[in-house]
């Protein structure tokens, strides 16, 4: 139940191409017509999903992604992603940005068309972009107003206009008022940042004096800068990490991921995702002869029929003193990072993307999660761990932070490679042993060898018996501990064989693990 997979760098994936492929011959001017007249004909049956559906709330990253995918699957995979990253509840069928969207979309075109689709109007662009207003100020027909003290007081006609106010959008700011003037009576209201652009006498003189100057609405490039927001997308966190990016093919941030999983019922699973960057792939920023590396990390799970589940972000940061960063490389030569999720029994897919902040490198994961069922009254056991460290932690913490299961700290070494002067951990959880009908206790036993592989010879085996280990029969830990000095380095395997003396007939199980030890 341990699975591990390493992401070769760039160089590595460019030498192992063949001659051909490293010496194409660029295409001609005829063929490069041919491709552009393809790929616009393929694009022709997505244009109004670009252009009408979703066309103010792409990303121009996520617009020139979708316009260099070569085939029709891709792009449809890309549609599918573009919605489950806005979904606020993936965990659910419903996709409740998309329904809304598309519901702003109707309202746009049913209540704001004015001899163009009311989609294509600025009040329909910021109704389908941010939403329906807090507050409207509706004048439709124009005519007498008394202007505010900020705009100049007095009064004057107008043509009709309709203020907008919103309480916060996420980009733009607090308490937001955007103003939309119809100066052509047509019913095509437009969105200006010029509050004297509604005054149809402005340009009568004497018609209409203002009482003092006009101050305006707030600061003078407050106006310009909210007009300019007002259009773009709405903003989306991580999205350097969530974009369908055409362009990624190579992972330059390489990464190991170890995936364990720990039984806590029949029906939830604690799937641990173990994610480990090299120190020395991490680019560091120098500030203040401080040095920061800074890696984003997305991650999501999904079911075989594509329903996302448990998506995940964090951060991985280390800040070192510029001068002793190679020191830093040599002590501590990798970054580890964990996330704990509890899954139902079932096989999933985990994609993980991953971003250095500094040196825009990316790396990507995927991989299938088989989380198992443990059922009732049958011998069953956790993954088991190798660790390299293994402690108690305080009572407040336990159940809580990275590497925490239960009351123990349990650090996974990913790769299992070790040195002769550590020890090697070893964690465990056993589960469903008959109890003893007088002392309600298990009664079984528990076999350690440890085989060296290219000799296959044991070098190691230890027997001890489940009634000296914490637990009770429904559950057993193991905590280990071994000296790793007496090993010449090679690569070994740890069998672990656990009998439960008290059924009958007796049940019995196995768990293995490889490691190297240099």
């Amino acid at each position: 139940m341990r699975e591990i997979l390493v992401y070769f760098t760039l160089g590595a994936l460019l030498s192992a191409q063949t001659p051909q492929e490293t010496t194409a011959k660029p295409k001609s001017q005829g063929q490069r017509k041919k491709d552009e007249a393809r790929l616009k004909k393929e694009l022709e049956p997505h244009k109004k999903w670009l252009t009408e559906e979703v066309g103010y709330i792409i990303t121009d990253d996520e617009r020139k992604g979708f316009t260099r995918l070569a085939t029709e699957d891709e792009r449809e995979q890309f549609i599918e992603q573009f919605w489950l990253r806005r979904d606020p509840t993936p965990d659910t069928e419903e996709n409740e940005y998309r329904e809304e969207h598309y519901r702003r979309i109707a309202y746009a075109n049913e209540r704001f068309a004015s001899g163009i689709p009311g989609w294509k109007t600025d009040r329909g662009h910021i109704y389908i972009a941010h939403g329906p207003p807090d507050e409207i100020d509706s004048h439709a027909s124009g005519g007498t107003y008394q202007r505010p003290y900020e705009e100049g007081g007095g009064s004057t006609s107008t043509y009709p206009f309709e203020q907008w106010r919103y309480r916060y959008i996420d980009g733009i700011g607090t308490t937001i008022i955007f103003e939309f003037v119809d100066t052509t009576m047509s019913g095509e209201y437009r969105l200006t940042m010029d509050p004297s652009e509604k005054d149809a006498l402005l340009h009568i003189p004497g018609a209409a004096p203002t009482i003092s100057q006009p101050m305006g609405l707030t600061d003078k490039f407050t106006p310009l800068e909210q007009y300019a927001n007002a259009f773009k997308p709405p903003a989306m966190k991580y999205k350097e990490l969530e974009a369908v990016r055409s362009d990624i093919k190579y992972n330059l941030l390489p990464m190991k991921v170890l995936v364990d999983y720990i039984p806590i019922t029949g029906s939830s699973v604690l799937t641990q995702i173990t994610i480990q960057f090299d120190t020395k792939d991490m680019q560091f920023r120098d500030k203040e002869n401080s040095s920061t590396a800074t890696v984003n990390i997305f991650g999501r799970i999904l079911t075989l029929s594509q329903r996302p589940l448990s998506p995940f972000e964090d951060v991985v940061s280390i800040t070192q003193p510029t001068e002793m960063l190679q020191q830093l490389v040599a002590a501590s030569p990798h970054q580890i990072y964990q996330k704990t999720l509890p899954l139902p029994p079932g096989n999933y897919k985990l994609k993980i993307f991953a971003k250095d902040l500094v040196g825009g490198n990316t790396g990507t994961y995927e991989v299938p999660l088989r989380v198992p069922h443990v059922e009732d009254d049958v011998l069953a056991a956790s993954s088991l761990i190798l660790a390299d460290q293994i402690e108690k932690v305080a009572t407040k913490n336990i159940g809580t932070g990275m590497f925490v299961i239960g009351g123990s700290k349990v650090r996974p070494r990913v790769g299992e490679t070790f040195k002769r002067d550590e020890k090697l951990g070893i964690y465990m959880q056993l589960y469903n042993f008959a109890p003893d009908q007088t002392t309600h206790k298990p009664d079984g036993t528990i076999d350690y060898e440890i085989v060296k592989v290219a000799a296959n010879q044991k070098v190691f085996e230890f027997s001890e018996d489940v009634k000296k280990l914490q637990g009770g029969a429904a559950q057993v830990v193991i905590e280990k501990l071994l000296p790793l000095a007496d090993l010449d380095p090679g690569e070994y395997k740890l069998n672990i064989r656990v009998t439960d003396k008290l059924r009958n007939p007796s049940q019995s199980l196995t768990r293995s693990a490889a490691f190297t030890v240099k």
